[in-house]
């Protein structure tokens, strides 16, 4: 044995959480790191996988690892845990909140644009307006194999999101300029689609790296809720500008355009001077802090992340069923959201027969559904789970029942012909379905390890979004659109299917890797977290229901 080989053998450690009457008889191969390690290429050693293989664990850990190495003797107390986190959410969380409101306040100025004159200064005719819709999706679904990948190898990885932003808050600023020019409008919707697709992959990575994986729903659940506010911002604002039209040298939609490019502008700069590009370089958090940091996070089985693309982890994740599980459900719950979202003040104009003052306004109601409820049915989630409430702290069930009141809700707008009361009252139910699509990204946050992988499946998922949102606007033809209200119908129904199909098969392998547990006594080895292991490798992970 060399001197190396001495020095790794003499270091390996079994975390002390775990000393359980372990006897040495029943150590499996350990994970050992040491500081001077840390960058090493070469096989430290091997840990039995959950499938029983052995895994290779070398020296390209996660970057969290150095900080691991430093705050092993650190005990985190409840009052230090509540503190910490208590400055996170204040520090990051409102400008996160901020951006997905304008984000998704970009996405409907569209809608807005359209009972305002958009559609009538373009010249569209026929099915040229479903097009737009899908075009910034057919750009989404090209950015997500190009910005995800550059996000994981940028060094600064919040400078670069930051500079996405401020480029799509000028694209979206230059909505304004094509007169008479379709085409033109076609391509800076494929743009806009382009930069956008960097942000939910982004903020998912950024909620897994602050926050405990039981945090991460209801975190989740806030910021998402925030396309609720952005979607009052904007049908308040458009509703402004339309009644004082008159005043204006230029049509009120281009003003839409221009105003809600320049606050995305902003947002954009405030991103690149506030946010941290990683947690270790949190310019809120002292030193102590950051080490706290890694101590309270370790039960996620994940750190901060991996700069490196490893193809076994892409090849990990495109055999998971859990992947193809979140791309169809994103897949059929998203035809409807891409019909609604370009086409909800259309259909309150043409089938509720409201005049475009009415839409503007009655815009507002789904809105303030979804701003309010989603946190709602967050906090009711983490409640069950601190209260211990078995399967109702299940957030996949929350999400199942949420959408069957969306499926009910959908069938009251396609069958309730004679009842306008009662179909305004289902559009309005509709807008609870994000939780839904929530959960699916919470699971790819907590669920999936690996940070190729989580940033492979994250891209896959929303692979399904795009998709179904270039789908959902096609399927609106022509007024009172009844096809799109039975496709949406059939969409929720699907819905409800795929995410018990979720819920079991985690169960299931839940339960398997607890027998195998039980039978191997194999202890916990410390850092293992911070070592970039998937979870098929990790055999000490636990799928979060």
């Amino acid at each position: 044995m060399d001197e190396k080989d001495d020095q790794i053998s003499h270091s390996a450690s079994i975390s002390s959480r775990e000393e359980k009457n372990i006897q040495a008889t029943d150590v499996q191969p350990i994970i050992s790191f040491t500081k001077d390690l840390i960058g090493d290429s070469n096989v430290i050693t091997t840990v039995m996988s959950p499938h029983g293989e052995e895994v290779p664990v070398t020296g390209d850990v996660d970057d969290a690892m150095k900080l691991a190495l430093e705050a092993e003797e650190l005990q985190l107390t409840p009052e230090e845990d509540r503190k910490l986190v208590r400055k996170i959410d204040l520090c990051m969380f409102p400008l996160m909140c901020l951006l997905y409101a304008v984000q998704f306040m970009d996405k409907i100025t569209n809608g807005n644009a359209a009972v305002m004159g958009l559609v009538t200064s373009l010249h569209m005719h026929g099915e040229q307006y479903s097009w737009v819709g899908s075009a910034f999706y057919f750009g989404y679904l090209g950015g997500l194999f190009v910005l995800p990948p550059l996000m994981q190898k940028a060094k600064y990885f919040m400078k670069t999101v930051s500079a996405i932003i401020i480029l799509w808050g000028m694209v979206l600023a230059l909505h304004s300029a094509p007169t008479v020019n379709y085409a033109s409008f076609i391509f800076l919707r494929c743009l806009l689609g382009f930069l956008e697709s960097a942000i939910t992959p982004a903020f998912t990575i950024i909620t897994s790296q602050y926050w405990k994986k039981e945090e991460q729903f209801l975190r989740i659940c806030i910021w998402f809720s925030f396309n609720g506010f952005g979607g009052i911002w904007g049908s308040s604002m458009a509703y402004g500008l339309y009644i004082r039209q008159s005043t204006y040298s230029i049509e009120a939609w281009k003003i839409v355009f221009i105003a809600t490019g320049c606050i995305t502008i902003f947002v954009g700069f405030l991103m690149a001077i506030h946010l941290p590009d990683s947690p270790e370089k949190a310019w809120f958090l002292t030193h102590r802090e950051k080490l706290l940091l890694v101590q309270r996070i370790r039960g996620n089985q994940q750190g901060f992340g991996n700069h490196h693309i490893k193809k076994k982890q892409i090849i990990e994740a495109l055999i998971d069923p859990r992947t193809w599980l979140y791309f169809l459900y994103s897949f059929a719950a998203d035809i409807p959201n891409g019909g609604m979202t370009n086409f909800m003040s259309i259909l309150f104009k043409e089938d509720f027969q409201f005049d475009t003052k009415q839409t503007l306004l009655v815009d507002m109601g789904p809105a303030a559904v979804e701003w309010v409820s989603l946190p709602f049915f967050g906090l009711l989630s983490y409640y069950c789970y601190t209260r211990k409430f078995k399967i109702l702290e299940s957030r996949i069930l929350w999400s199942t029942f949420t959408t069957a009141v969306v499926f009910i809700g959908t069938c009251m707008l396609a069958f309730a012909d004679d009842n306008k009361q009662a179909r305004l009252a289902g559009i309005c139910l509709m807008y609870i379905a994000p939780i839904a699509f929530i959960c699916t990204l919470a699971c790819v946050s907590a669920n999936t390890l690996g940070y190729t992988k989580k940033w492979t499946v994250s891209s896959i998922n929303l692979l399904g979004y795009c998709a179904g949102n270039i789908v959902g606007p096609q399927t609106f033809k022509e007024a009172p659109y009844t096809g799109a209200k039975i496709a949406m119908v059939v969409c929720y129904g699907a819905c409800i299917f795929i995410l018990l199909a979720l819920y079991v098969l985690n169960v299931k392998e839940n339960r398997r890797r607890d027998k195998a547990a039980m039978e191997n006594k194999q202890p916990l080895i410390e850092n293992i977290e911070f070592a970039d292991l998937t979870d098929f490798e990790n055999p000490y992970f636990r799928y979060t229901l």
